[in-house]
C-alpha cells in the first residue's frame, strides 16, 4: 500500500493533471514544484490520453533512470515521423528507426548499439577536438561580429557552432555542411531528412574518416542501423548545444556580478559550465518508462504497463539536492545533475557539448567582455518545442 497520498485529480474530469509544459528556464512553472513536494510520484495524464505518474524529486528520479524494472516500451516520445506523417515515410526509414532508435531501446539491443558510437564521444576523444571547436567558435564569432548589432545569438553564433562541431563528429565533410545545416536546422519532413543521411552515408563510405559515420559503416551493425542510427544522431544533440551556448551566455548577462566574478577569476569556468546546464535545463521532462512489472517509487504503487515520467527540471530544482536551487551560483558543485539525464540513456554527446559551451563563453570573455542583453530580451518567453518536451533554442538578443 501506497504511504503517501498523491495530489487531487481534477475535481470536473476526475482525470489527472497534464504533464507540466509552461514556463521558462529561469522561472520554471510552479506546477512542477508542487508536484515535488506531494509525493515521490504524482499522477499525471499523457498527451495521447493515457494515465502515468511524474516524478520531480532529485534521488526518486536518479533511482529510476538507472532501474532496469523500468522499460523505454511503449515509445511516447520517439525520435520518428510526426503524427500523421507515418504515410509519408518510406518503409526502410521506418524500419530502420525500429531497429537503432538508441532512445528508445533497452537491454542488450541498446548497449550494442550504443557500444558503437561511445568512444568517438569520450571525455577524450571531445578534447582531441577542442582545437578545431575553438576554430569553430572563431569563424562563428568573427562572423557575428561582422554582423547587425544588436544581433541573434542564438541564431548568428551558437548555431553554427553546433552544426560545424556536429558535423565534425559525425564525419560530414565541409562540401554537405549547408545541406545538413538545411535539412536539419530548417523544417524539412522526415523523409527528406531520412535521403539526406542516406547521401551522407553514402558520401562517408566512399571517404572514410575518423569520425562516427565512418565507425558505423566499418562495424557489425546492419545498413538500418547505421541509417537509423545515423538519423538520431543527425537530429538530437545539435539543437540542445545550440540551446545551452546561447542560454549560458544570456545567463551569465543577466547575473553581473557572477559574469563578473567569472571573469575575474576563468578558473571557475569548469565548475560554472555544470551549474550553468543544471540551471538551464533543456528538458521539462525525459523520454518515459514503462515499468516491466508491478513496483513501488518509495511507497507510491507503480502498475505494469504504467508509464513514468522525469522532470528533469524538477530534479535540478529539488532543495533536498541542490540549496537554494532557483539561485544561479558558478561556485556551487552542480555535479551530479541530471541536464544531460542518467543512467543506461543519459546522453552519449555530453562530453561534446561541455567543450563546445567551454569554448563559446571563453571567448565571448575575452573577446566581447562588454557584451550586454537588450532591454527587449530581458522578458522574452521561451516556447516548449513541438517534438520533445524541452525548452526550444530562442532568440538572445544582445549588443555590444
Amino acid at each position: 500500500m501506497s504511504d503517501h497520498t498523491a495530489p487531487a485529480v481534477c475535481p470536473f474530469t476526475g482525470r489527472a493533471a497534464g504533464i507540466p509544459l509552461d514556463g521558462n528556464p529561469h522561472r520554471p512553472t510552479p506546477a512542477i514544484a508542487t508536484a515535488r513536494a506531494e509525493a515521490p510520484a504524482v499522477p499525471v495524464q499523457f498527451a495521447d490520453g493515457h494515465d502515468g505518474l511524474l516524478v520531480a524529486r532529485y534521488g526518486t528520479a536518479q533511482a529510476v533512470l538507472a532501474d532496469d524494472r523500468f522499460t523505454t516500451f511503449p515509445r511516447r516520445f520517439l525520435l520518428g515521423p510526426a503524427e500523421g506523417e507515418t504515410h509519408d515515410v518510406d518503409q526502410r526509414a521506418l524500419d530502420a528507426l525500429a531497429v537503432a532508435d538508441i532512445l528508445s531501446l533497452d537491454g542488450e539491443q541498446h548497449l550494442r548499439i550504443r557500444r558503437s558510437i561511445t568512444s568517438r564521444f569520450s571525455v577524450k576523444a571531445a578534447r582531441g577536438r577542442r582545437e578545431e571547436i575553438n576554430g569553430f567558435v572563431t569563424e562563428a564569432l568573427d562572423d557575428f561580429l561582422d554582423g547587425p548589432n544588436p544581433g541573434n545569438l542564438t541564431a548568428d553564433f551558437a548555431t553554427p557552432i553546433s552544426v560545424r562541431s556536429h558535423c565534425l563528429a559525425l564525419g560530414v565533410p565541409d562540401s554537405h555542411v549547408a545541406l545538413f545545416a538545411e535539412t536539419f536546422v530548417q523544417p524539412t519532413t522526415t523523409q527528406r531528412k531520412f535521403e539526406v543521411i542516406r547521401e551522407l552515408i553514402e558520401v562517408v563510405r566512399a571517404n572514410p574518416g575518423e569520425n562516427v559515420l565512418s565507425d558505423l559503416l566499418a562495424s557489425d551493425l546492419s545498413e538500418a542501423e547505421v541509417e537509423g542510427l545515423g538519423w538520431v544522431l543527425s537530429v538530437s544533440g545539435r539543437d540542445s548545444v545550440a540551446y545551452m551556448i546561447a542560454m549560458s551566455i544570456f545567463t551569465l548577462l543577466r547575473h553581473p556580478d557572477q559574469w563578473a566574478k567569472l571573469k575575474r577569476e576563468p578558473e571557475l569556468l569548469r565548475g560554472a559550465i555544470e551549474e550553468l546546464v543544471r540551471y538551464n535545463t533543456m528538458f521539462l521532462n525525459l523520454f518515459s518508462r514503462t515499468a516491466r512489472e508491478d513496483l513501488e517509487i518509495e511507497g507510491v504503487s507503480v502498475a505494469k504497463g504504467q508509464s513514468v515520467v522525469v522532470s528533469a527540471v524538477g530534479a535540478n530544482r529539488d532543495p533536498e539536492r541542490f540549496e537554494n536551487p532557483d539561485t544561479f551560483d558558478i561556485t556551487r558543485d552542480a555535479a551530479g545533475h541530471l541536464g544531460f539525464s542518467h543512467g543506461p540513456h543519459g546522453c552519449v554527446g555530453q562530453q561534446f557539448a561541455r567543450v563546445q559551451i567551454t569554448q563559446a563563453i571563453e571567448q565571448i570573455m575575452a573577446r566581447v567582455p562588454d557584451l550586454t542583453l537588450t532591454e527587449e530580451q530581458l522578458e522574452s518567453p521561451y516556447p516548449v518545442a513541438s517534438f520533445l518536451p524541452t525548452y526550444e533554442a530562442a532568440p538572445v538578443m544582445v549588443s555590444w
